[in-house]
């Protein structure tokens, strides 16, 4: 079978964690990149030795020129659901990368353009490919817990705010939120099995970003997004779902993440230091909380050690679906409920009072 081709559309920081792994791959050929920025896509292909990869400014140039198999969408959030789009309507498999969109409308239609070309899109979560991740998720589908009717997810950095694109509203959508936020978020969700979201109530705010004392002075003139968001959700089944998100605070981590069940509860910490907790990664360590001859007790979770290079396992899934025609490895069908819990959180904030979560799924 000859080589996928594939092509990067936007040439920032993660583009180059995509191209890593696409050139670990004898299957795959990276013919082309794309940046709004002039003279950025050629710069990227040099960087990574791609001299005889085409570069373009204009992402459908290069979809009408190069005509990839396939290709990574890395551009700021307000254009995922533009560039994934025109991707599918080219013919192209997508690569997403998270958030899926900014707004729960961009996602349906990301879904919809999906399903009418045929093709696939993958969302990049690549900790669901860390060990550690799957065992959560396996203890809490196992049914070791008995039904689970709250858990407890986020996480958030001491210090942390990115700055660049992730800092504007008409860039990101979204700060913190759909940054690290939809880490956690998912973290949750694919763990309980994807429960449809029914009602948010939220705040966020933006305390840290607009201060000089804590972010270069010209950030901080344009910060325009949360750089702290906390939500509680009602999911389907009788489930709550404890959010919280920073990109920067006075306390070391917002706490582990929690699952409570009717037999048992499971406890997991985020991973120590500054970055405490939010899940772009694995995980610390993890407790099962449960009765043994009446008493109360607990048992300490043994994980997997931490060795996989997990962007790399997820653009290699990405390409073995491509390849094999299998199934979006993550797909958008169970990415719907993350994106509709963030649009929840943005919509529920910005009117100071709790909203429902209406979709169609498609």
């Amino acid at each position: 079978m000859d080589k996928t081709r594939i092509a990067i559309i936007g040439a920032g920081g993660i583009a180059n964690s995509h191209a890593k792994s696409y050139l670990q791959m004898e299957d795959v050929e990276i013919v082309a990149a794309a940046d709004i920025c002039e003279g950025k896509a050629r710069q990227f292909l040099d960087t990574h030795g791609l001299e005889a990869a085409k570069d373009y400014v204009d992402a459908r140039e290069l979809l009408d020129d190069a005509k990839p198999d396939a290709v990574s969408v890395c551009t700021y959030n307000s254009t995922h659901a533009e560039c994934a789009i025109a991707s599918l309507e080219h013919g192209c498999h997508v690569l997403l990368e998270k958030p899926m969109t900014v707004t729960l409308e961009e996602a349906l239609a990301v879904r919809s353009a999906e399903k009418k070309s045929g093709k696939i899109v993958s969302v990049g979560f690549q900790p669901r490919y860390d060990d550690r991740m799957k065992k959560i998720k396996e203890i809490a589908q196992g049914g070791s817990l008995g039904k689970i009717y709250y858990v407890q997810t986020g996480g958030g950095r001491r210090r942390g705010i990115p700055g660049r694109t992730f800092i504007e509203k008409s860039l990101a959508g979204a700060g913190a939120l759909a940054d690290i936020g939809c880490y956690g978020l998912d973290l949750a969700l694919n763990s309980i099995g994807h429960p449809k979201p029914l009602t948010v109530s939220a705040s966020a705010y933006g305390l840290f970003g607009r201060n000089p004392k804590y972010t270069k002075p010209e950030d901080a003139a344009r910060f325009t997004v949360d750089d702290f968001s906390c939500a509680m959700i009602r999911l389907e089944g009788g489930i709550t779902l404890d959010f919280r998100m920073s990109w920067a605070m006075h306390m070391d981590t917002m706490g582990a993440t929690i699952f409570l069940g009717t037999e048992a509860g499971l406890k997991v910490e985020p991973t120590p230091g500054l970055w405490g907790g939010a899940w772009d990664g694995s995980c610390g360590d993890a407790t099962l909380f449960h009765d043994y001859m009446g008493m109360p007790t607990y048992t300490p979770i043994p994980l997997p050690d931490l060795k996989q290079d997990r962007f790399f396992l997820k653009c290699r899934d990405f390409v073995d679906a491509v390849r094999q025609n299998l199934p979006a490895p993550i797909p958008t069908s169970e990415i719907i409920y993350n994106q509709a819990i963030i649009d929840g959180i943005i919509r529920s904030s910005a009117l100071g009072r709790e909203v429902s979560v209406e979709f169609n799924e498609q």
